[in-house]
């Protein structure tokens, strides 16, 4: 565990700085799914990166990517990458963007993905955070505190909602039920470090829709490992994905499922 962590901590630093460089130095860019869903030549470069030492470290292990990569695990081991998580900020100037990774205990398709360990790098502030199964959540090397019940209604919620999934009531209804009993919400625009900082009690909760894993594994197992919980349940056609301290997620769970 420990020689994963230290693995994983080299790997998004060097991605996350990496893309930097890239960025400051000028890039290529296309949208993928929409306006706001891009990518550039950062995001291939930095999975590259990851991947090719990834495959040489870690010859086993499953590899899935968000440019592409997959691999599929002769063992019960797969990483997931994230090489700039908030690709729109970091093309818009916006510094709230990473490059994130996680180890989780189940190869895709075949059940739950459990996160044993999650690493998060935060180019323009310099900051590392790592935490997994038995390895408590650090920033740059000093623990956070414990996370502790804390009313709802004390907390601010990070969370997303994309302008395309407004007209879905089973999407809008439960959010705006669920963000009514909180003291304010926050949509930063990149996942793992939105859950870093839920982590390190920067945010309060988490609460998103259809995440996909290389948006939650990360940052999930940095919530895990400060003493939160982590949830995925379904509810009206959708995915939610909850993190944060068990007093009020417990709460979030019910005004959503409300």
């Amino acid at each position: 565990m420990t020689d994963d962590l230290a693995l994983a901590a080299e790997l998004v630093t060097d991605a996350g700085r990496l893309a930097l460089r890239m960025l400051r130095e000028g890039l290529d860019t296309h949208h993928k799914s929409s306006v706001s869903d891009v990518v550039s030549a950062a995001d291939h470069a930095a999975e590259e990166l990851v991947v090719t030492r990834l495959r040489a470290a870690r010859p086993g292990d499953g590899l899935i990517g968000e440019e592409g990569a997959n691999d599929p695990a002769d063992n019960d081991r797969t990483w997931y990458i994230d090489p700039v998580d908030g690709t729109y900020n970091f093309l818009s100037g916006l510094p709230y963007w990473c490059s994130a990774l996680a180890l989780a205990s189940a190869p895709a398709g075949t059940g739950p993905r459990l996160p044993v360990l999650g690493a998060v790098y935060h180019p323009v502030a310099d900051e590392l955070w790592l935490g997994g199964v038995d390895e408590p959540t650090s920033c740059n090397g000093q623990p956070v505190r414990q996370l502790l019940d804390t009313p709802l209604s004390r907390l601010s919620v990070g969370s997303y909602l994309h302008p395309t999934t407004l007209p879905d009531d089973g999407a809008r209804e439960p959010l705006l039920a669920m963000l009514r009993g909180a003291a304010t919400v926050r949509m930063l625009g990149s996942g793992s470090l939105e859950l870093a900082a839920v982590a390190g009690g920067r945010l309060g909760i988490w609460a998103q829709l259809d995440t996909l894993d290389w948006d939650w594994l990360p940052g999930a197992a940095l919530v895990n490992a400060a003493g939160g919980v982590t949830e995925v349940l379904r509810h009206r056609g959708h995915r939610w994905h909850l993190a944060g301290n068990r007093q009020a997620v417990a709460e979030a769970r019910a005004l959503l499922l409300s």
